[in-house]
């Protein structure tokens, strides 16, 4: 039977929850070397992301992660069998329990940022006189000739994207200092910016009001929170996976 691995803690975590169980309503178990643990479960055959597994996946961590500090695992992560966990915890035990402190007290934002759409184009327009220029010749000439028109697509086109990669570094300038640390997504989202950041718990306030403040100062924008996460972002994928494990590819870090 293949071993479903949610997250890896230190060995004096507080013991699980009896009603908390996993993916396919499997029991939990823990798996222990030296001064690590790993919480997992027997894998379900023909595990799929659909949402009640990935809510299951995430409850646990969430439920694991409220007595103390866990190194989340990405949703689908199987090992063939518990010896290749208790195998991996024993030989990259350095690594783990450095993250462990790392993240210990810790939680992760995600951040995703996008235009709305009318109000950016007002922006833009206030902000750039060739273009507000050339708009109000073309409403003059009844709206200008077509290659007026064109010219005018592509300088609008080309000056909302300016502001995307202006927007995107100013998002993330000013939440940085509400961080410990911080992790850039994917540029290929569909998002002007989706970053997160790591905060003290403690902290979480003052991170979402500097949230807050960036939505007044940028009503141009569409500001999205997600959290507080598992610290999936800053795990350091690779050496922190278990050895053996297959990734399913849905992320429910990050909504």
């Amino acid at each position: 039977m293949s071993t479903y691995v949610y997250g890896i803690v230190a060995g004096e975590h507080p013991a699980l929850p009896e009603h908390l169980n996993g993916v396919g309503e499997n029991p939990l178990r823990v798996l222990r070397a030296g001064g690590l643990a790993a919480v997992v479960s027997d894998a379900p055959e023909g595990l799929r992301p659909k949402r009640r597994e990935l809510l299951a996946h995430q409850n646990v961590l969430g439920e694991v992660g409220a007595e103390g500090c866990v190194l989340p695992m990405r949703f689908g992560s199987v090992a063939p069998d518990d010896t290749s966990v208790t195998d991996v915890l024993a030989e990259r035990a350095e690594h783990y329990e450095e993250r462990l402190r790392a993240l210990d007290g810790r939680v992760e934002y995600n951040v995703k940022a996008n235009h709305v759409e009318e109000a950016v184009l007002h922006h833009v327009m206030a902000a750039n006189p060739e273009v507000r220029a050339l708009a109000e010749a073309n409403r003059r000439a009844g709206g200008g000739s077509y290659d007026d028109k064109i010219r005018l697509g592509e300088m609008v086109a080309g000056a909302v994207r300016a502001q995307e990669t202006e927007d995107g570094a100013a998002v993330q300038r000013a939440l940085e200092p509400a961080a410990d640390a911080v992790s850039v997504g994917p540029e290929s989202t569909g998002w002007l910016a989706n970053v997160s950041f790591l905060v003290k718990r403690d902290a979480a306030g003052d991170f979402m009001a500097a949230v807050d403040r960036v939505r007044e100062d940028m009503p141009h924008l569409e500001v999205r929170l997600n959290g507080p996460l598992p610290p999936y972002s800053f795990v350091e994928p690779g050496p922190a996976e278990p050895a053996g494990t297959t990734a399913g590819g849905a992320d429910v870090g990050a909504g």
